[in-house]
């Protein structure tokens, strides 16, 4: 009884996380760049006095995303950018490292600073990037950012910076609160000349919304089992308890 309550037990905690994190996913399905979370876990014997395993708990293994690339949907929005293929890029947070995003989302801010939508600073080559007012917007493939003054005959155009690239190992990337991307060891990545964008578009989510349906199915269904296997344990102490009373 006491090893069947402490499986259950574990199992249940454990399926409502990933119940947690399946649900953080879906609610993510329409979010730019996002990529899936995933969970995994393992079974650890816990062994008895006796030096024989008695009973197995589950714990929580290398928590991951999927970092397979989602859809490239065309807005025509200059400061948007899409990553195409592998990479990813740079941010420069407000204490000074370097975090890593999909969401090519990219606003100017009051400074004039190219930034994201949640006001965080993008990497440039050279520092961050200041976008001249007035001006219009052109991102190329390899991340150059030019503008061009349409006020002058002819049209003048300069570059500004160029937005920094990267491509680190995936293994090597963990996620933070803050939903970016760093490495673990807080490091920055060098630029990668490989990698490439698409001006005028944004990166979709690689949320797949009917496998995360029949998965949030599945794991209610595991944690039903689990609460049945607990009611199971229950009844079979309330008859233990009236055979020994009788006897």
């Amino acid at each position: 009884m006491d090893r069947l309550i402490y499986t259950a037990m574990t199992g249940a905690k454990h399926t409502m996380e990933q119940q947690a994190t399946t649900s953080n996913n879906l609610a993510n399905a329409t979010t730019t760049g996002f990529r899936a979370q995933l969970d995994a876990f393992r079974s650890v014997p816990l062994t008895g006095d006796g030096g024989l395993p008695t009973r197995s708990f589950v714990v929580d293994a290398t928590v991951g995303a999927d970092f397979t690339p989602g859809p490239i949907q065309q807005t025509g929005r200059d400061l948007d950018v899409a990553v195409q293929g592998s990479g990813w890029l740079a941010l420069q947070t407000d204490d000074g490292s370097e975090a890593y995003t999909r969401n090519g989302a990219l606003t100017v801010s009051q400074n004039g600073i190219l930034q994201t939508q949640n006001g965080v600073a993008v990497a440039g080559q050279n520092g961050p990037i200041s976008i001249p007012p007035n001006m219009a917007v052109t991102i190329g493939a390899d991340g150059t950012v030019s503008t061009t003054d349409h006020t002058t005959v002819p049209a003048q155009t300069s570059i500004i910076g160029q937005l920094k690239l990267v491509n680190p190992p995936t293994q090597n990337l963990v996620r933070g609160d803050d939903g970016l991307f760093r490495t673990k060891d807080a490091s920055a990545v060098d630029a990668d000349p490989n990698v490439i964008v698409a001006g005028g578009a944004l990166e979709g989510s690689n949320v797949n919304v009917i496998d995360s349906m029949v998965n949030m199915i599945s794991l209610s269904r595991q944690f039903d089992l689990h609460m049945s296997m607990l009611k199971t344990a229950e009844t079979n102490e309330t008859s233990a308890e009236q055979i020994l009373s009788i006897t």
